[in-house]
């Protein structure tokens, strides 16, 4: 037996969908979430096979949700709005159903992801939340701290660092380890408020207090919390870029 949890803020979204299950003998639903942080408890629960999940939903959304997950189910995408780069979704999660999700169109969505072992489904989700395929830049980053889920907003960050496998997000109230690459944290801050002044360092333009040479072709940033971050040569190019230097 399968097991699956649904995760969408609107309850007729998630009877529709259990309504839809209720023509497959070999699956059953063992949790229904109203929010990404249900969802994520619900996940640790029962360890399901597959989740439908909405993406914009109120606290955590669906994207936060699948980046705290240290193994992630299957996920078929269930939204009401289709400007989140739509092939995209279909070529790495087994499928993405726009709302109101018709039986045949959801049909096709179950028997894509039973043809295929659900292990094998999880294989094409790091692609697709390395790539960010999302559109929009966040304003916040979500970490997993103590078995606790922390929102650290986009003006709360001191500097980002690299640290192995992770990335530690250095803020007023603490530092925090997030699995993850700077790449992929850079590329859902904005641009206009973070830089990325080293390989191992992402920061906030509003942290620059002052920038002073240090040696051949590199840089020191002073920033106003009191940390000194090295800037590269290429760190410097992009600052310049940015504020009109």
């Amino acid at each position: 037996m399968y097991k699956v949890i649904l995760i969408d803020d609107e309850p007729l979204a998630r009877q529709l969908i259990a309504s839809h299950l209720q023509s497959y003998d070999t699956v059953e639903v063992v949790a229904q979430c109203g929010d990404g942080f249900e969802g994520f408890k619900a996940i640790q629960q029962h360890t399901p096979d597959l989740i439908f999940l909405d993406i914009q939903m109120p606290r955590l959304n669906g994207f936060e949700m699948l980046e705290l997950l240290d193994t992630r189910p299957s996920v078929i995408f269930t939204t009401a709005f289709d400007e989140y780069a739509l092939k995209a979704f279909e070529a790495h999660a087994v499928d993405y159903l726009l709302k109101p999700v018709i039986k045949e169109r959801f049909d096709k969505a179950m028997d894509k992801w039973m043809r295929t072992a659900p292990a094998k489904q999880n294989e094409g989700l790091a692609p697709l939340l390395e790539n960010n395929i999302y559109e929009g830049y966040q304003h916040r980053v979500v970490v997993k701290d103590n078995g606790l889920i922390r929102i650290i907003p986009a003006q709360d960050i001191y500097y980002i660092e690299a640290d192995d496998d992770y990335v530690r997000i250095v803020t007023k109230a603490g530092s925090y380890l997030k699995k993850s690459t700077l790449s992929h944290i850079e590329q859902t801050l904005d641009p206009q408020q973070f830089v990325r002044v080293h390989r191992s360092y992402l920061v906030p333009v509003n942290q620059l207090m002052r920038i002073e040479p240090y040696e051949k072709e590199s840089h020191i940033a002073l920033l106003h919390c009191g940390a000194k971050v090295t800037v590269s040569k290429t760190g410097m190019t992009k600052l310049k870029g940015l504020l009109g230097w």
